[in-house]
This record gives structure tokens, C-alpha cells and sequence, in this order.
């Protein structure tokens, strides 16, 4: 029996697929791939984000969307669903459907063991390709930490903050948020239990 061989598509069939598919799929190099569900903790720390950002965002001109709005990075023609995007100034739009967005200034992603390697290394790759983007930010959701990698010419710096007393500032959206607000009512397991230190 011969391997099954995934079909190539194209940007137009890859959309045409999504917008009347019934669960999101990200589009990599010609080829669909569906996203499963997230967890417990992973949804509430997606929540906390969108309920903190969206409190300091209020009356100001930025936007912020939560796992719903598909970005693409035209310079390598990656679609991708982040937890969080968000921007301060006028959102440019694929087209008419306005579902794709193409100026993301702020992407912010919930790490998960099974998108893990991935939101760090490729998906970052190709994230960097957009001009746009000035701060990406990782947050674990089994420990109090998150990472943020700053634009900093044609480079990127990290800066980690951790634990309970700690704050993430995102500057390109003028917030800050404590972590305790990021991980309200996400329970972690005991450290024994983890796999790694």
C-alpha cells in the first residue's frame, strides 16, 4: 500500500476551503493543516489576555482580536491563526471578507507541548517576515512566564519575566499586565509531576 500524499493547494483554494470549513486550519507551503482544540488552562490564559488588553485598549485607536482572525505573512505566504494579535493603528485587510489580516503589530502565543517547538522556531520564522510586527510574545501555560522578543533593527531581543510578582509590559500597545492576572484560576501541576525543570 502506497503512502497517502497530501494534496497542494493554492492561496484562493486554501481560503475558499477555510471560509466555509466548520474548524480553523492553518495554510503552510501549499498544504491545510487542521488545529485541534486547546486546553483548560490554555483558554483561560488566552481569556485573561483579551480581558486585560482589551481593558487598557479601551478608548484608545488599537484593536485586538483572539484566535479567530487569520493572519498572513505575504512574504512567505503563511496563513496562521495566533491566540492574540493586536495593532494601534488602521488594519489592512486581504480583502473584502476582512478576515485576513496583514499588519499585526503585537502577536502573542499560548505555549502548548504540541505547539511548542513549533510556535518558537518555524512559525517565528516566518512571523518575523512581517514588517509590522514589533513585539511577539510567548506565554507558558504551565509555569508564571512569558517571553517577549522586541524588533530591534534587523534583530530581536528577549526579555523573560517570571512568577507571581512579575509584569509583562508590552510597549507597542502601551500595556502592562501582572502575571497573576495572566494566570488567574489556571491551576498548575506540581513540579514533580512536570518534565522539565
Amino acid at each position: 500500500m502506497s503512502p497517502l500524499v497530501q494534496p497542494v493547494y493554492t492561496p484562493d483554494e486554501y481560503l475558499r476551503l477555510e471560509r466555509s470549513a466548520g474548524h480553523r486550519s492553518e495554510f503552510v507551503n501549499g498544504r491545510i493543516y487542521a488545529m485541534g482544540g486547546a486546553s483548560h488552562a490554555h483558554n483561560l490564559i488566552v481569556f485573561n489576555l483579551a480581558r486585560e488588553i482589551g481593558a487598557q485598549l479601551r478608548g484608545r485607536p488599537c484593536e485586538a482580536y483572539v484566535n479567530d482572525m487569520r493572519v498572513k505573512v505575504r512574504q512567505t505566504g503563511i496563513y496562521a491563526y495566533p491566540d492574540l494579535v493586536a495593532l494601534c493603528e488602521e488594519p489592512r485587510f486581504e480583502d473584502g471578507d476582512f478576515d485576513t489580516l496583514l499588519n499585526p503589530t503585537v502577536i502573542i502565543e499560548v505555549l502548548s507541548e504540541s505547539t511548542e517547538k513549533y510556535d518558537r522556531g518555524e512559525k517565528f520564522a516566518h512571523y518575523r517576515r512581517l514588517d509590522s510586527l514589533r513585539e511577539y510574545i510567548l506565554v507558558s501555560q504551565d509555569r508564571q512566564r512569558a517571553e517577549k522578543y522586541v524588533r530591534d533593527g534587523e534583530g530581536w531581543v528577549l526579555t523573560e519575566v517570571s512568577g507571581a510578582e512579575a509584569s509583562l509590559t508590552i510597549e507597542t500597545l502601551g500595556c502592562t499586565i501582572a502575571l497573576a492576572e495572566i494566570y488567574e484560576r489556571v491551576e498548575f501541576s506540581a513540579p514533580a509531576d512536570r518534565e522539565r525543570p
